[in-house]
């Protein structure tokens, strides 16, 4: 895998102080896209263990409040190992640490049925991640007035207590306007 950008206190991309790690690879190519060039699979650096090493430096500071891993794609197939790995590290070394993750992909249309679903690693990075914000960008449903969202479209999930009803949770405070 490879990634754009790491962000050091990030308050953009998830509630609070954070650490957005951009990674490379994205097959949604969504028209408007305010990355395009991380749709490349190639572009960027290497991901790396002195990466991963690094982003656990800086997550560990005590006014970082969460990972955030947004892309390009980091639910592709191409990208669900390293992701995984990371997300495992940081709830093994950092626990008191919330991890959201940006998809285009659809939580219940994508990640629990469809396409990514057969990917093995898919439930294993949803049972380990505690915000999703889903939904490919939709130029024509554009919002700057959105919460974390470019989109009208997206939705900002609660993932495990979506796991535990096998419902779609929202997390109501985030889906309004600023």
């Amino acid at each position: 895998m490879n990634y754009g950008a790491i962000k050091d206190c990030d308050i953009a991309n998830g509630v609070g102080v954070r650490i957005s790690l951009f990674v490379s690879g994205c097959t949604h190519c969504c028209e408007d896209c305010f990355q395009p060039e991380t749709w490349d699979f190639a572009y960027g650096d290497e991901f790396t263990d002195e990466t991963m090493d690094k982003i656990i430096n800086m997550l560990s500071k005590d006014y970082i409040d969460g990972l955030t891993i947004l892309g390009g794609e980091p639910m592709e197939p191409e990208n669900q190992g390293k992701v995984l790995e990371l997300i495992l590290r940081v709830r093994e070394e950092l626990p008191e640490k919330n991890i959201w993750i940006y998809s285009g992909y659809q939580l219940d249309a994508d990640m629990l049925n469809g396409k990514l679903a057969e990917c093995l690693t898919t439930r294993q990075i949803l049972e380990q991640i505690d915000v999703l914000v889903d939904g490919e960008f939709e130029k024509d449903k554009k919002n700057i007035r959105l919460k974390f969202r470019g989109s009208e479209n997206q939705r900002i999930i609660d993932v495990q207590k979506s796991l535990a009803t096998e419902q779609i949770v929202l997390i109501p405070e985030l889906m309004k306007m600023r």
